[in-house]
């Protein structure tokens, strides 16, 4: 991709997701994630259906006229994007990959915390860190995540979600707003999960394709493991295999949606043929 289509890309992709951080998710990000509490603001005249408990006696006092004390949510929160890089998320039978899916709602919650003056870092993991970017504020920043996003190529097709969980603990000193975005058909990550959404509000984004639950019969057929790159012939017109392939594909599922509740951590789960919009605004909703 050269410089002028991967600036087009990118601002396709801000134009989209900016409106919808400007009208929806904006304000149900700000209602979901609270700040750190209300701090000092200013003193003004009372207004008629103020809270007389918030009366400034020593000011009312001395201007014989009633003032109050006005105060404003502290937020000066962080949210960290960590989104999964490895082969498998090169896959989609619909009108998008989930790797673009995965980016277009990074870039829809990163413009929703910036609207909200929050800072926004970004982890690319697939079995290693394969890039960091730390937090900051500002729409160059994002615009620079999302670059990111769209281009990067990564040196590994693997997958590994505790090694990235462990990172975060490591960069992320103090609690953050978390995203964590892969396909989740990975193992062994519970209790470096658990371990981690003690610390920080995590939410896990389960992005996958209506053709991986189940493989249709389409007889003979030479399958390449995305991860490993492993070919393989498979007969899909055996029942046995097709029956193996949904119960290993149930595990994962189960093994996620079991990680994420007994972690305390949120999830949700968005379909590369379905409104991610849908299932976020939903799940803000549920939270807020």
């Amino acid at each position: 991709m050269d410089t002028k289509e991967l600036l087009k890309k990118v601002r396709k992709i801000e134009i989209k997701t900016r409106r919808l951080s400007d009208h929806i998710f904006g304000g149900e990000y700000h209602s979901t994630f609270k700040g750190r509490g209300m701090t000092f603001s200013e003193v003004r005249q009372y207004h008629f259906g103020d809270d007389v408990r918030n009366i400034d006696w020593n000011v009312t006092a001395r201007t014989n006229q009633p003032h109050v004390k006005v105060f404003e949510e502290e937020r000066e929160l962080t949210m960290m994007i960590m989104a999964d890089v490895s082969g498998s998320e090169l896959f989609g039978t619909q009108n998008q990959f989930k790797n673009e899916i995965i980016t277009e709602i990074a870039a829809t919650l990163a413009f929703s915390a910036t609207q909200n003056n929050d800072k926004i870092g970004l982890i690319l993991f697939s079995d290693d860190i394969e890039l960091f970017i730390p937090p900051k504020k500002g729409r160059s920043h994002v615009l620079r995540i999302i670059r990111e996003l769209i281009e990067f190529q990564t040196k590994s097709k693997q997958t590994n979600i505790a090694q990235a969980l462990k990172f975060l603990r490591n960069v992320m000193k103090k609690k953050a707003i978390v995203f964590i975005m892969s396909d989740f058909i990975a193992d062994d990550y519970k209790q470096t999960l658990k371990i981690a959404a003690g610390k920080h509000d995590i939410t896990g984004i389960r992005v996958f394709d209506k053709h991986e639950e189940a493989i249709p019969n389409l007889g003979m057929v030479q399958m390449e493991d995305e991860e490993s790159g492993e070919l393989m012939l498979v007969n899909t017109n055996s029942k046995t295999v097709r029956k193996n392939y949904a119960k290993f594909y149930s595990q994962k599922v189960d093994y996620f949606k079991d990680s994420f509740a007994k972690s305390g951590a949120g999830s949700v789960a968005c379909r590369t043929d379905e409104s991610y919009v849908k299932k976020l605004l939903g799940y803000f909703k549920t939270r807020g």
